[in-house]
């Protein structure tokens, strides 16, 4: 039995309860929203479908209604506008969670927390600095949806099922985020030589472009955003995908957003490392050998975080 209470109900929030509740990953969902009758409705019309379903109980709450939540999922805050990047929305949703952390962590302060609202990083280092929780219950959605992104695009250009594709967005979800290509592989091989290696028909194609591919992983999200007003789906699974590691009982290493507090020379920032996810939330991280201008990179995602923390109020 797994409670999971969601605080926003708009696009991300309910797709997420409707995914959650299809999937049948939490046998209770709660749906809390400063505007209740939006979160009254989309309860509602999640609730109406799941005869088809694994059973799950949905309903709209409060704060309160949050006791025992296993989960809480926070996506409230004010959603990017089309040509906004995710850091524009620092102190507007600084504020918002910094007001929401005390009233939720009142009723649930044994749930591990998964921050989903933009900019992840931030917030996710608002809710280290500010609730008083421990360090492995407070999780960043991070580069999980980047790294998604990242390998669809890989496993479209190269006509091969995403299962045997392994790569990995890491630092901040956003402009400075980076792949570490000499971690990237098709089963197990190196992703620069499989072209040469396969004799299948299908890989008739140009070898992958690093450049392009991660220019499509870094605008994809606002493409999104400019072609249909928000994204959500894709964002949705991936969430579910933490959730599921978070209650499996089987540890995952995913692509999340934690605090730092010395790996790769780094401290006191959030970005998205390799780290183990399992029912105790962040078990513990994966140190992968980078190379140096991969070390670089994460530095300078590290720092231009750094840089936008120093110039908010937190």
């Amino acid at each position: 039995m797994t409670k999971v209470t969601i605080i926003g109900a708009g696009s991300v929030g309910s797709t997420i309860a409707y995914t959650l509740a299809v999937d049948g990953i939490a046998s209770e969902i709660v749906m809390v929203d400063i505007n209740e009758e939006k979160a009254l409705g989309e309860a509602l019309d999640i609730r109406q479908g799941t005869a088809f379903c694994p059973l799950t109980s949905i309903y709209a709450g409060s704060y309160r209604d949050a006791v025992d939540s296993d989960i809480v999922i926070l996506t409230s805050g004010v959603a990017r506008k089309p040509g906004q990047s995710r850091l524009d929305l620092a102190q507007t949703n600084i504020d918002i969670t910094k007001s929401i952390i005390p009233q939720i962590t009142k009723y649930a302060p044994n749930a591990t927390y998964v921050i989903v609202s933009n900019p992840v990083d931030i917030l996710t280092y608002v809710w280290h600095k500010t609730s008083g929780l421990p360090a492995n219950k407070i999780i960043g959605s991070g580069t999980v949806l980047d790294t998604a992104r990242l390998c669809a695009r890989i496993s479209e250009h190269y006509k091969i099922t995403q299962r045997d594709v392994n790569a990995y967005v890491l630092g901040e979800h956003g402009d400075t985020s980076f792949v570490p290509w000499s971690l990237a592989n098709i089963a197990n091989i190196p992703i620069d030589q499989y072209h040469e290696a396969s004799t299948s028909r299908n890989t008739y194609c140009t070898p992958i472009n690093h450049a392009e591919v991660e220019n499509y992983m870094r605008k994809s999200g606002g493409r999104i955003i400019q072609r249909k007003g928000a994204t959500f789906y894709a964002i949705a699974l991936s969430t579910a995908h933490i959730c599921k590691s978070l209650i499996s009982g089987i540890d995952t290493t995913l692509t999340v957003s934690s605090m730092l507090n010395g790996e790769y020379g780094i401290s006191d920032v959030c970005l998205s490392i390799f780290c183990i996810v399992g029912r105790d939330g962040i078990c513990g991280k994966v140190l992968y050998p980078f190379t140096p201008e991969e070390q670089a990179l994460l530095e300078r995602s590290a720092n231009s975080l750094k840089e936008v923390i120093a110039n908010v109020r937190i």
